[in-house]
């Protein structure tokens, strides 16, 4: 869903004389940050296990919520009611139904850790069993906090999880920047077909540092998309993001082949969400 600035630095003037002519020649060397190791810590920094039953814990978790269409044209009203994403039996499932409400025909829920789970870089790993369905458009991914950088694309996003409900068990790793992004045919981005997503759980991981981002499926490497250092119009990933899950209904991508209203209640149940804080080696 900013300003590292290239940086040039001079490495040296070179003066060469013949036939009493002098070249003024200046060489430019483009300086990199010195690369570093990166590992992450064992035990999660933010965490949440859903050992609990009711509404998701309010210290962890906000809401969007309305009909807006959220720019890609959904169909669904987003609540912040318990039958739209509700805890119990030791997961977190986020309902999308085919009902009536607030001027839409379908309703779910978008959770939210902004202001109160705001990251800069680390590994973010979610186990989910993700919905069935021509229509269903699942996501686990991130947006930035501040928007530092501009309005999307400008501040970034990073998908660490999409599937489309006509493209059964087809998943998206994705990272969209002002230079790099879906509308311009440049977005960074990695498919990988695998087998239950909607009826088994998978480990869906995303691993930031400064240097890269990078996806998992089950701990296999599927994405990665290194900082190329020319600044934040290709990596405005250097300021803090926060996680969003969500089933939206529809859309310019979920429902580009139609939805079907016989899917619905259709869920995304989700086991676990850590975060685990980077080590800079």
């Amino acid at each position: 869903m900013r300003s590292l600035y290239f940086i040039l630095a001079v490495s040296g003037i070179s003066f060469l004389s013949c036939s009493s002519k002098k070249d003024d020649s200046v060489i430019y060397n483009p300086t990199y940050p010195e690369k570093k190791q990166y590992t992450f810590e064992t035990t999660p920094v933010w965490s949440d296990e859903f050992d609990y039953n009711g509404l998701p814990n309010p210290e962890k978790w906000a809401y969007d919520i309305g009909g807006s269409g959220w720019g890609n044209n959904e169909l669904e009203y987003y609540t912040n009611d318990q039958k739209n994403a509700g805890v119990a039996n030791g997961k977190l499932t986020i309902t999308a139904r085919k009902e009536s409400f607030g001027g839409r025909d379908y309703t779910s829920a978008r959770l939210i850790t902004k202001g109160k789970g705001d990251f800069l870089y680390g590994r973010f790993e979610i186990k989910a069993k993700l919905p069935a369905g021509k229509g269903t458009w699942p996501a686990i991914w991130m947006l930035p906090t501040d928007w530092a950088y501009g309005d999307w694309p400008k501040s970034g996003e990073i998908d660490i999880m999409e599937h489309i409900g006509y493209d059964q068990d087809v998943i998206h790793i994705s990272t969209h920047s002002e230079a790099y992004y879906f509308k311009i045919n440049t977005q960074k981005t990695a498919v990988k077909k695998i087998e239950n997503a909607s009826t088994e759980y998978h480990k869906y991981r995303m691993d930031w540092t400064p240097d890269s981002l990078k996806g998992f499926i089950d701990d296999q490497l599927i994405f990665s998309f290194a900082n190329e250092y020319t600044g934040y119009r290709a990596w405005p990933f250097d300021k803090k993001f926060h996680l969003l899950l969500n089933v939206a209904v529809g859309g310019d991508w979920g429902g580009a082949q139609g939805v079907d209203p016989s899917v619905f209640p259709a869920a995304m149940d989700v086991d676990y969400v850590r975060v685990y804080k980077m080590i800079e080696n």
